[in-house]
């Protein structure tokens, strides 16, 4: 029990007088005090007993002295009479109870210092008892991880404990255990910040402080990535021996967690093999492999997505995956290859609609898709949900279709800069020579690709004989060094005179 101001009055033997009626006494002492000044709140932090004779306690300062001990946060007062005052005065007690401040009067006989050994005996001892308490739940929890029914038994001496709730989730954020079992219920009000904790690496924590209740969310895990999730609740703020109690927990339940990430680990090399079977177009061969995992292949025509991120982020992305497959109630098939990882869904059930989600619960990856394909064209799906994904990432584009490429022309495919320095270079004899000269070559090539070559139409458009216009080609022509009858040479020199922009 924490030390309060009735512990103090209390204690017989340090004959103690509480002058105020309706300042509490229930507050706990975090300190003892003392100070004849008359202003020591610069020198306070809240929650003390300050101690004082009152040498500088006025009659006309006594209100505004009692007024700064409140806001100051002192949870009582402790005057020593029988030096500067005989007895308490009426009106400092009159103004602490207008401010709810406890006044005490510690009579002459009681030194002040009787006072701090006394306050510091009791804080010690409730320290050691937090210490002793943590100590002995620590050992309970334990006891309970090794023993047959964890982690749900885990869960339940944690919850009991607290006074409060536990609730245990994969890493999804569906639940798995609950203590009391209407814990579940509370699943759906962490998924913002399970989702937030699911990209960083574990293990990581969030404290929800919410109007009379606090709730911690730990992140459990030991590798890149995470296992499940550890919610905790209780009314009001969690005492430091209580937050120790979960992070014990929380270290018992990863324990146990990591306990399977080896058959993971072999789990996710038979997923990419499985992929590298379909990819190769052995479906046939891959179906067995998939049933014995106890699953089935998506049907046909299948939806291929990639999403690119790090190793973290696309962990995550399966977990995503997975969760929505088991509310859509359809197969999913998630592998990596290479720097990204391929989802695989049926284009006509209702999960491929549902992936979007994979963006707001995993930020700062990136998806590419691809028009669905049979089984046997699956290699171009995937290839092309790929390039979809590497050209959102180079556009810092979230979201881009593969068919969406084509439409944006091929400009917006090209980096900028690079265009730039490739068309600085390529037309440089051209610009030289428009500086040294009448300066004609340059827009005559761009009115002579313009035109597709033809000679009538583009010396029209320059107002020059068409005579004209062929030296000025066959100039160009010898100063880049291009055969211009070329389509590829053509097609380059158009790109450099109409470059994309930044």
């Amino acid at each position: 029990m924490p030390v309060t101001v009735a512990t103090l009055l209390g204690t017989a033997s340090l004959e103690l007088t509480l002058h105020t009626r309706s300042a509490p006494v229930d507050r706990a002492v975090s300190w003892v005090h003392v100070s004849e000044l008359a202003d020591p709140t610069p020198f306070l932090e809240g929650g003390e007993l300050l101690l004082t004779t009152g040498l500088a306690l006025a009659p006309e300062g006594t209100a505004e002295y009692v007024r700064r001990l409140a806001a100051a946060g002192v949870v009582g007062l402790g005057l020593g009479t029988g030096l500067s005052h005989a007895e308490v005065p009426a009106g400092l007690v009159a103004a602490a109870d207008e401010h709810g401040l406890a006044v005490l009067e510690v009579p002459r006989q009681t030194p002040f210092i009787a006072l701090s050994r006394a306050v510091s005996s009791a804080l010690a001892a409730e320290e050691y008892a937090v210490v002793t308490r943590t100590s002995t739940v620590q050992r309970e929890l334990t006891r309970a991880a090794v023993a047959p029914g964890a982690p749900g038994t885990v869960v339940d001496r944690l919850a009991r404990h607290l006074g409060g709730w536990a609730l245990l989730v994969d890493a999804a954020g569906t639940p798995l255990e609950a203590a009391p079992p209407s814990a579940r219920e509370r699943a759906g009000d962490l998924t913002a910040a399970v989702d937030r904790l699911r990209t960083a690496r574990p293990p990581a924590g969030a404290a929800l402080t919410q109007p009379g209740e606090t709730v911690l969310l730990q992140s459990l895990g030991t590798g890149s990535r995470v296992r499940g999730f550890l919610a905790v609740g209780r009314p009001g703020p969690f005492p430091a021996g209580d937050r120790h109690v979960v992070n014990a927990a929380a270290l018992l339940l990863t324990l146990r967690l990591e306990q399977s990430r080896a058959l993971d680990s072999g789990t996710a090399a038979l997923r990419a093999a499985i992929l590298q079977l379909l990819l190769a177009g052995q479906t046939a061969a891959a179906g067995p492999v998939v049933a014995a995992l106890g699953e089935r292949l998506p049907a046909e025509p299948v939806l291929a997505l990639a999403v690119l991120g790090t190793a973290e982020q696309r962990a995550a992305a399966v977990d995503v995956a997975a969760d929505a497959a088991a509310h859509a109630r359809e197969p999913v098939l998630s592998a990596e290859l290479e720097d990204a990882l391929v989802v695989l869904v049926s284009a006509n059930g209702p999960l491929a609609g549902r992936l979007a989600v994979l963006l707001e619960r995993v930020p700062g990856t990136v998806l590419g898709t691809a028009p669905p394909v049979p089984w046997d064209r699956l290699a171009d799906g995937v290839r092309q949900a790929r390039q979809a994904a590497g050209h959102g990432r180079a556009a810092g584009q979230p979201v881009t279709a593969f068919a969406d490429l084509a439409g944006r022309g091929l400009s917006a495919l090209l980096d900028p800069g690079a265009t730039a320095a490739f068309a600085e270079a390529a037309l440089a004899p051209l610009v030289a020579a428009d500086r040294a000269g009448p300066g004609d070559l340059v827009e005559s090539l761009r009115i002579w690709l313009a035109a597709h070559g033809q000679w009538e139409p583009a010396a029209a458009r320059l107002g020059v004989h068409r005579h004209t216009l062929r030296k000025r080609i066959r100039r160009a022509e010898e100063l880049i060094g291009r055969d211009l009858d070329s389509p590829g040479v053509r097609a380059e020199l158009w790109l450099a005179l109409h470059p994309p922009s930044a």
